[in-house]
């Protein structure tokens, strides 16, 4: 059966009536994610990132003053977030589930202007909104104060920016592409693969204009939001290069024997997923349909295309972070859901409904609901900041001022309490590097942490999961009182060795 495709309105006027319609949905998904991020929004991971922006807020400076091994663009941005309103996670999470509606909502409009079967670009946009801003990964992982919601929006305006690009005469438009599609690598590494996929199609598809003025634009857009890592690389150029690239290829899977399992599993993981699988297949349906079914003229392909070369890159990039998580790849989900769309229409078009996408829309968008809130409830028993502010609060109350705490990172930034050297990012405490080297990069072994322990040096410790490294010292023999929250014991005052 060939699915006919009509010829379409005129690109970029959607009918207003539609827009409006289309905005709606996601100022409701919006206030869904506002209210998700400010109950039960939580990563243990997050807590690294907020105190690095409020160690920047207090005029720190990530590399030189302490372990920060990612790009730091994410960490300026919630510091600035927080000099107006207060160093608080609720106002980091509310502007994060704004990163992510603003995607959704970009990724949803590039299909309600941009695909050529116009009877589908509003319930297909709302397929794409649904699909990206209800993704359980994306509601989950987004909303926090790590650096994956900006990072999909950035990626999302980078793509929107560069099908402008090559269509208008004007460069400008290169390199407002580039400045997006850089900051999303400023904002985590995760998502290099954005700005070489975005120049190369550009320097192939270019329609009107300087091609090469385009290039140099964008790449010099690219660089801008690396401006402020190369200040810090001319000022210690060795604590830049180990933080972002010698920690990130050398010491990541410091002591972490099961990664290549971790690995498989994730790699998997769309398997047991209904989001996941309906993702894959759909995607996979409707590439096979543009490259080989549809009439779509060529600039019309080459669009829809280039969702799929991101989806791709982002995708073998995403695949190769030995080790990788489930978490990661939500950066590809917009681009997954715009071809998702495109497989739902040809299913639906060979099963009687090309010209009623309502039903085939909302039996998708039923299933992602479904699917999300099965997720959500089956995390409903795992930490949230409440928990942790229990945590802080007993930390505040037994631990004198100036005395120093060993905790997790968002202890230090809930109890705002200047964590000692090297206590910044808890992963590195993995590192076993030499002296010199440990009071370079602002690291602290487990060893050395185990003796500064036994000495007295700490006047609380907030132990969370005592298998880990603090399980392997006597702490209920070195201090005389402790508080348990959960799966969190807090120690204090210091008695010695019984």
């Amino acid at each position: 059966m060939q699915v006919s495709t009509p010829a379409p309105e005129p690109p970029d006027v959607p009918h207003r009536s539609s827009f409006y319609s289309l905005l709606a949905m996601a100022a409701t998904l919006f206030v869904g994610l506002l209210l998700y991020s400010q109950t039960l929004a939580f990563a243990w991971d997050e807590g690294f990132h907020l105190l690095a922006a409020q160690l920047i807020k207090a005029g720190k400076r990530p590399y030189l003053d302490f372990c920060f091994p990612q790009t730091p663009l994410n960490a300026y941005l919630n510091a600035g977030w927080m000099s107006l309103f207060g160093d608080s996670w609720r106002a980091v999470h509310a502007l994060a589930a704004f990163w992510v509606a603003a995607a959704a909502l970009l990724a949803a409009d590039f299909v309600l202007r941009r695909l050529p079967v116009s009877r589908w670009r509003l319930m297909g946009a709302a397929v794409v909104l649904a699909a990206t801003a209800m993704n359980s990964q994306v509601v989950m992982f987004g909303p926090i104060g790590q650096s994956y919601a900006l990072c999909l929006f950035l990626s999302v305006a980078a793509f929107r920016l560069a099908v402008c690009a090559v269509e208008r005469p004007g460069a400008q438009w290169a390199l407002a592409a580039g400045l997006m599609a850089g900051g999303a690598a400023a904002s985590s590494l995760l998502t290099a693969a954005v700005a070489p996929v975005l120049l190369v199609w550009m320097a192939v598809h270019n329609r009107r204009g300087n091609r090469w003025l385009k290039v140099i634009l964008f790449s010099v857009g690219a660089a801008i939001p690396f401006l402020p890592v190369l200040l810090l690389f001319l000022e210690a150029p060795r604590q830049v290069l180990f933080n972002i690239i010698q920690y990130q290829t050398m010491y990541r899977r410091a002591r972490w024997e099961g990664a290549t399992g971790q690995d498989i599993s994730v790699l998997t993981s769309w398997i047991d997923s209904a989001q996941g699988l309906a993702l894959v297949l759909l995607s996979a349906v409707g590439v096979w349909f543009i490259a080989r079914k549809s009439n779509w003229n060529g600039a019309q392909r080459n669009e829809f295309y280039l969702a799929g070369w991101l989806l791709l890159g982002l995708g073998a990039e995403l695949a190769t972070a030995h080790p990788t998580f489930e978490r990661y790849f939500m950066l590809v989900i917009p681009f997954a859901a715009i071809l998702a769309m495109v497989g739902l229409y040809v299913a639906a078009s060979h099963m009687g409904f090309e010209d009623r996408p309502l039903a085939p829309s909302l039996f998708l968008i039923v299933l992602v609901s479904l699917s999300l809130g099965k997720a959500i409830w089956e995390d409903r028993d795992s930490y949230s900041w409440y928990d942790c502010e229990q945590i802080a609060d007993q930390v505040q109350k037994v631990t004198p001022p100036g005395g120093a705490v060993w905790a997790d990172e968002l202890f230090y930034f809930l109890t705002r309490r200047t964590p000692p050297d090297g206590m910044e990012f808890s992963y590195s405490h993995d590192l076993d590097l030499p002296a010199a080297q440990e009071a370079e990069f602002h690291v602290l072994s487990y060893q050395k942490i185990h003796d500064q322990v036994r000495a007295g040096k700490y006047r609380t410790v907030a132990a969370c999961y005592e298998s880990d490294e603090t399980g392997k010292i006597s702490l209920n023999l070195l201090f005389r009182h402790t508080y348990a929250v959960r799966d969190c014991s807090i120690y204090w005052d210091f008695g010695g060795s019984q």
